[in-house]
């Protein structure tokens, strides 16, 4: 479509924004009970995960140190995916882990990337 030609740099930038903001949330639920209770006991496990969802989410949501966090936030996931739901059915769709694999690739594309536009990264590359 010739009329988005040339917001790619921001589409990225609204890509990983909105990403980390809504990584970090399930941080925040884990350790906060906020928008919702989690319905989980913290085992050790759970609560390593929400450190580095509520940490790295924050941090490749405002761009800094945005390479490793995001590389970080994709190895959880997919530890996470197969942990949680892999051994449940080979298909996302089928044991709900859709939304940690899609979360595994997203932030591995962001590693690969870097912060881009709007970012405290690339304030500081300047």
């Amino acid at each position: 479509m010739k009329f988005l030609d040339g917001f790619g740099e921001q589409a990225y930038a609204l890509l990983r924004i909105v990403a980390g903001l809504l990584f970090m949330a399930h941080g925040v639920q884990k350790f906060f009970n906020f928008p919702a209770a989690f319905p989980y006991p913290l085992t050790p496990m759970l609560q390593a995960a929400g450190a580095i969802e509520l940490i790295a989410g924050a941090l490749i949501a405002v761009g800094l140190f945005t390479r490793p966090a995001a590389f970080v936030a994709s190895g959880m996931s997919a530890v996470g995916y197969w942990v949680a739901h892999g051994m449940q059915s080979p298909f996302p769709i089928a044991n709900g882990g859709e939304t940690i694999a899609l979360y595994c690739f997203i932030f591995l594309f962001i590693a690969t990337r870097g912060a881009g536009i709007w970012s405290i990264d690339g304030a500081r590359s300047k």
